[in-house]
């Protein structure tokens, strides 16, 4: 099959990745994920665990979310029907981009894909109905590790695409701490996760 067309963003560490999709009248063709492809492109993750959402209607916003310690994740994210914002957030200290935020629309007719390393707190907010968001991660989820940034911290200032007054949270998605709340229990340290 084809190789992948790997980006770099502006965040440390995070690429935009790019299957070759093959169309024709009756619809198309791609290969999601390929470990020979996705290593010979320097991606190499052992992803042990698949996730898959279903998010029913526009304005459903998840995140910011992360694991803690020994439980962190790598995530590998796509979205197969609708479409998102997807946003992250680089949470570890000492990094070149600490606390800067970057947003990226995937959806089922772009086929992007998103590498989320370990470090950065992630979220989306849905701009379609019928959100299909899947993802890879490279460690198993944890209860007890899970953390968040308020998705409404007002210095990182992210510009989500609704008004943040009608988002459709979970009631925990409502009361994490803001990034400089959360700064002193910290466990992400740049160049050591």
């Amino acid at each position: 099959m084809g190789k992948l067309k790997v980006t770099a963003t502006k965040l440390t560490d995070v690429k935009i990745i790019e299957p070759v999709v093959f169309g024709d009248h009756r619809g198309f063709f791609t290969e999601s994920y390929s470990d020979k492809d996705f290593k010979e492109a320097g991606i190499d993750f052992d992803f042990i665990q698949d996730n898959h959402s279903l998010s029913t209607e526009p304005g459903v916003l998840r995140g910011l979310h992360f694991q803690k310690g020994q439980a962190a994740q790598t995530k590998l994210i796509r979205v197969v029907t609708g479409a998102v914002l997807d946003v992250i957030v680089d949470i570890r200290k000492g990094s070149p981009t600490y606390g800067e935020w970057e947003g990226y629309i995937l959806s089922a007719s772009n086929h992007r894909q998103l590498l989320v390393p370990k470090g950065y707190a992630h979220g989306f907010v849905t701009l379609t109905d019928n959100v299909n968001f899947l993802y890879k991660c490279d460690n198993y989820y944890n209860a007890e590790a899970d953390g968040g940034i308020a998705f409404d911290d007002p210095e990182l200032a992210i510009t989500w695409p609704i008004d943040q007054s009608k988002a459709i949270l979970s009631e925990k998605d409502k009361h994490h701490p803001t990034l400089k709340e959360f700064e002193a229990e910290n466990p992400f340290v740049y160049g050591e996760i």
